[in-house]
C-alpha cells in the first residue's frame, strides 16, 4: 500500500542509508530527537549528546507504531525489556540516562557537543579508512547473525585488509 511504500522509500531508506554507509557516521545530538529522528540517532556508528538533550520514541503518543527502524535499533542496542519500555511508554530519556543505557558514547556540555562529534569524525577519518569500514560491517553482520556467519566475515575481512597500505603503515609504525 501508498502507507508502506512511502516508509519504505522515505524514513527506511534514510536510516538504512546511515547503516549501509562504509564510512563510521557520527552524530552530534544538541537537542530532543523524536520518532524517527531518534531512529537516524541509533543508526550512527558514534553518538556525542549534549546534557541538554533527549531521546523520545514518541510513537505510542501518537498512536502511531513505531518505524524507522525503531525496534529493531533498539532491540539491539538495549535488549527487548528496556526496547519494550521505551517504545510501549514513550518517555523522554535524558542524556545521562542514555548513556547509560548505551545510545550514545558520549555526554558533554551544550557548547562543546559539535566540536566533539567533529574531534571524532576527524580522528576517524585519519584513521586506517578500510578497516575501520570493514569492521562497520562486521558489528553489522556479527549483531545480526550467527557466530559461524560473524567468524567466516571476519576472515573474508582480514584478508580484504591485509593488502591495505594501511596496515602496511600500521606495522611499520
Amino acid at each position: 500500500g501508498d502507507i508502506a511504500r512511502m516508509l519504505q522509500e522515505g524514513w527506511q531508506r534514510l536510516v538504512r542509508s546511515v547503516l549501509d554507509c562504509d564510512k563510521p557516521v557520527v552524530a552530534a545530538v544538541k537537542g530532543t530527537a523524536v520518532g524517527a529522528g531518534a531512529s537516524l540517532v541509533l543508526a550512527s556508528d558514534l553518538v556525542v549528546m549534549s546534557t541538554e538533550a533527549r531521546l523520545v520514541q514518541a510513537f505510542v503518543n501518537r498512536g502511531i507504531l513505531p518505524d524507522s527502524g525503531a525496534i529493531h535499533l533498539l532491540t539491539r542496542i538495549v535488549g527487548l525489556r528496556k526496547a519494550t519500555e521505551l517504545l510501549m511508554l514513550g518517555e523522554p530519556v535524558g542524556a545521562a540516562e542514555c548513556e547509560r543505557l548505551g545510545l550514545v558514547n558520549r555526554v558533554v556540555p551544550l557548547a562543546d557537543t559539535e566540536a566533539a562529534a567533529d574531534g571524532l569524525a576527524t580522528r576517524l577519518a585519519s584513521g586506517p579508512t578500510v578497516m575501520l569500514s570493514l569492521t562497520k560491517r562486521l558489528l553489522s553482520v556479527s549483531s545480526e547473525s550467527g557466530r559461524d556467519r560473524a567468524f567466516e566475515q571476519e576472515a573474508w575481512a582480514q584478508e580484504m585488509v591485509s593488502t591495505t597500505a594501511d596496515l602496511q603503515e600500521g606495522l611499520r609504525s
